[in-house]
Parts: C-alpha cells; sequence; structure tokens
C-alpha cells in the first residue's frame, strides 16, 4: 500500500460528478480517493483518466457545495476496497457498499478490492450441480447450474420485476435445507418506490436473512451505478470462496448500467461505438460477469443471474447482443405470452441454458429429467409450427394430429408454463410427463421404450385411451 498524499489547490474543474485536477503526484486508474470540501466532509470517489497533465476523479457522491478553491483531494494510494465480514447476509447496503438498514457497520474482516482478483483458468472448474429456482420453465427445461451466469433479456413493461422478487424468494439447492446457500440481490437505477418493493418483499418473505441486498437508486449518480455491481460481487465472492456458501447474485437492470457506463464514457470525451455506447462495453461487462464460477479447492460456487431490458425488445441490441456472447444461455421473456396472461411469461423456443447437461440426469436430478425436457421443446416448437398453419387454413383444416399438438400448446402454456406459486423440481417434472399425455406412442420420439413404459403405461396414447377424456 503506498503512504497517502493529499493534493490541494490543484482542482480546475467540476463538471457533474466528474473533477479535474491538476496531475502533481503519480496516480494510477481506479486509485480511492477522498474529495473533502469546505463543509469538512469526505467525499468517495476513484481515479478515472490520467494523462501527462491532468487527472479525472469520479466523485461517487454528491458534489453540491463544493468550492474548487476550497477542495483538497486525498489520494489513498490503492483500489476502492469493501470490508467483508460474516454479517453480510440480513444487510442492506447503498451502491457503495453503506450500510442504509439503520443496523451497526459491518465489522470488517477483511477489505477486498471491488475489481475482484481474477481468478486462475486453471483452477477453474466446469459448473455442475442443479439449483432449483422455484419456476418451471427454468427448472424443466432451461436449468440453472452452480457457477453459471444466466441472463434473463426482457423487455419494458414486462414483469422483470416480480420475477427477480421471486428468484431470491424462492430458489435454493435441491434437497438441502438452505444453509449454506445466500442471495446477494443488486438494482441498479432502480426508482425510490421499486427499491423500497424489492426489500419490503424480501422481509415480508424471510428472505432477507439470508441475503444481502445492494440497492443503488435512479437518483444517484450513474458513476455510482458503474461500481454497484462490483461491491456486490465483492460480497458474494466473500461468502463464496471464504465463507463455502452457494451464492446466487440476481442483478437488475443491467440496462441501467449500460446506460450509465455509455453517460461516463461520453463525459471523459471517448470516441463512441455501436448505438453511441464506449467500445469497451464488452470488456466491461465481461469483467462483471466472469466473476461467476467455481474454484479447484474451494466449497462455494457463485452463479450469476444478470436481469436486463432490450431496447425496443430488440435481441440483437448492444446490450443483449454482448451480455449474450459472454455468458452461458439466456432466459427470454415475451409480450405475446404476457399479453395472454401468462406468467412468468417465458419463451422456452429461444431460451438456452448451455451448462444444463451439467447439472441435470443422474445423480443430480431425475435420470429422465433430460430427455424429458427435449421431448417437451420439440412438441411445443411443433405446436407454433402448426398454429402458424392454423392461422392460414383454419384449424378445421387441419389433420387430427396436428389438432392434438395444438392442444398439447395451450395445455403447456396453461399449465406448465403459467404459475403463480413456487414449485418444486418433482412438481415440474410431473406437469412435463402429464403435457406429454395429450400425444400417441408413436410421436415420443426422443424418449425411450423403456421411459414411455415406465411413465405412460400402455394405451394408443401415451397416457392411455381413458385419459383422452
Amino acid at each position: 500500500m503506498r503512504a497517502e498524499v493529499t493534493l490541494r489547490g490543484a482542482a480546475s474543474r467540476l463538471d457533474g460528478p466528474l473533477l479535474y485536477l491538476r496531475r502533481d503526484v503519480e496516480v494510477g486508474l481506479n486509485q480511492a480517493v477522498e474529495v473533502i470540501g469546505a463543509d469538512g466532509e469526505p467525499r468517495l470517489g476513484r481515479v478515472a483518466a490520467v494523462d501527462r497533465e491532468r487527472m479525472i476523479v469520479e466523485v461517487l457522491e454528491p458534489t453540491a457545495n463544493l468550492s474548487l478553491a476550497e477542495t483538497r483531494v486525498r489520494l489513498h494510494g490503492e483500489p476502492l476496497r469493501f470490508g467483508v465480514g460474516p454479517g453480510l447476509l440480513g444487510r442492506v447496503f447503498n451502491g457503495i457498499g453503506e450500510v442504509t438498514d439503520e443496523g451497526p457497520p459491518i465489522p470488517a474482516e477483511d477489505r477486498l478490492p471491488i475489481e475482484g482478483r481474477p481468478i486462475n483458468p486453471v483452477r477453474r472448474e466446469i459448473p455442475r450441480e442443479f439449483i432449483e429456482t422455484g419456476i418451471t420453465a427454468i427448472d424443466l427445461l432451461n436449468s440453472l447450474v452452480r457457477g453459471q451466469k444466466l441472463p434473463i433479456f426482457s423487455g419494458s413493461g414486462l414483469p422483470h420485476d416480480r420475477l427477480a422478487i421471486q428468484l431470491t424468494q424462492w430458489s435454493r439447492l435441491l434437497g438441502g435445507d438452505g444453509g449454506d446457500f445466500a442471495i446477494v440481490f443488486v438494482g441498479m437505477g432502480v426508482p425510490y418506490v421499486t427499491a423500497e418493493a424489492f426489500r419490503k418483499a424480501m422481509e415480508d418473505s424471510g428472505a432477507l436473512g439470508r441475503t444481502a441486498m445492494f440497492l443503488n437508486l435512479a437518483s444517484d449518480s450513474a458513476t455510482q451505478r458503474l461500481l454497484t455491481p462490483r461491491y456486490a460481487l465483492t460480497a458474494a465472492e466473500y461468502l463464496a470462496f471464504e465463507e463455502g456458501r452457494h451464492v446466487l447474485v440476481v442483478m437488475t437492470d443491467m440496462t441501467n448500467y449500460c446506460e450509465a457506463l455509455r453517460q461516463v464514457s461520453s463525459s471523459h470525451g471517448e470516441v463512441p461505438s455501436r448505438k453511441g455506447f464506449p467500445g469497451h462495453m464488452y470488456s466491461d461487462l465481461a469483467s462483471i460477469y466472469e466473476r461467476a464460477g467455481r474454484i479447484q479447492g474451494r466449497e462455494g460456487s457463485l452463479t450469476q443471474v444478470p436481469l436486463l431490458t432490450m431496447p425496443g425488445d430488440d435481441i440483437t441490441h448492444p446490450i443483449p447482443d454482448l451480455t449474450g456472447y459472454i455468458t452461458e444461455g439466456q432466459i427470454v421473456l415475451d409480450r405475446d405470452l404476457a399479453r395472454k396472461d401468462i406468467y412468468p411469461p417465458i419463451d422456452v423456443l429461444p431460451s438456452l441454458s448451455r451448462l444444463m447437461a451439467e447439472g441435470t440426469g443422474s445423480g443430480f436430478t431425475d435420470p429422465d429429467h433430460p430427455d424429458l425436457a427435449k421431448q417437451v421443446y420439440a412438441a411445443y416448437a411443433r405446436c407454433l409450427q402448426v398454429r402458424t398453419l392454423a392461422s392460414v387454413l383454419g384449424e378445421e383444416g387441419l389433420p387430427e394430429l396436428d389438432r392434438t399438438y395444438l392442444e398439447l400448446g395451450d395445455a403447456f402454456e396453461a399449465e406448465v408454463l403459467h404459475q403463480d406459486d413456487r414449485r418444486t423440481l418433482a412438481e415440474s417434472l410431473e406437469l412435463g410427463w402429464k403435457v406429454l399425455r395429450h400425444l400417441p406412442r408413436e410421436e415420443l420420439n426422443r424418449l425411450s421404450d423403456e421411459q414411455i413404459e415406465r411413465h405412460f403405461g400402455g394405451g394408443e396414447k401415451s397416457g392411455g385411451p381413458e385419459e383422452r377424456g
């Protein structure tokens, strides 16, 4: 750690949260600073840009009443750090790791750099083992695995906030009591009313006791928003790799984060790239998403579920596009399903969990789970093809088998996708088998004869003649 240095009279300009100073000392990027005005109150900041003659400090707290002539800047000689300890769970923090729940400060056992410590690729383990989210469309068809990063792509007005809350309330380890499972919930750029709704929902459900909440409000500065996920992930890494917990990090909304990145980048005078976002947005997002994973020799795991709203429902927009390159799949919310009052409105066809095979099947969930998921997915895909054909020919002009697929699709959306309460994995699997009973046996071409016999018994239809109704 370098010695602290205090600069006086070096400030030349204040532009929003950006403080411009003469560079009179050696300084590095992302170095922690304190900006002290005439009132004597320290304001946390960090060095955002450096050249031969000047440096720019991002002030992370309000800059009102700062006088350039009387402003002092204390350079700490080290990056921003977050004090972590056993008391993280059950607490509520703001975007820069300050306690906001009127409780005592965290008794810090260590102060970790918020940018994280690089994980040796050789020591990374393949994510494996199932996390039960309680949501059938995820557990049955796009399973979440410990150590995975699986984003949710939503759109303006869709119920992603409700889904984020339920993920934190319902998720657990399969077959476990949840004692070594923890949640880190991150809200970025959320209105005050929404932040309070998040906090109250966690308190009322009793889930706050196993959760650390980091809430960055829409009224907070853009510079602070860029640090919120980093403070939260520092806490998550401590819980996972020091305390040995399996940690699920739910982050909403990454679009607000990227908009803040664009705003700060523009204020620095950086050359914009696609749609005005900075060219380094890919590497910036990667520095967040790649902090998920498992490490050899460590008991815990860090799993990420970032939520983002696609501007104009455009999945090719730079934010979902770059997120999709970095992460291991995506869960896509669909506006047409939402209009049918189906909740959660998850469109299973474009949704994908690339690591599902590492956490399902024999030894993890159920031996028949992977084949069941493939069969349900194929049957629903066929239903959507038939719906397109029916829109041209009319349902009366379709053969009987196609009308059967239409029945299956309606049942799948009403009984499998739509849910009001939490479901166990066993309940989700049973619903999958139930919806397949609409089909004749010869259509179950992704199941073995033994699986069909064991789950459906005899009869022309997979469920037997008595289930034709």
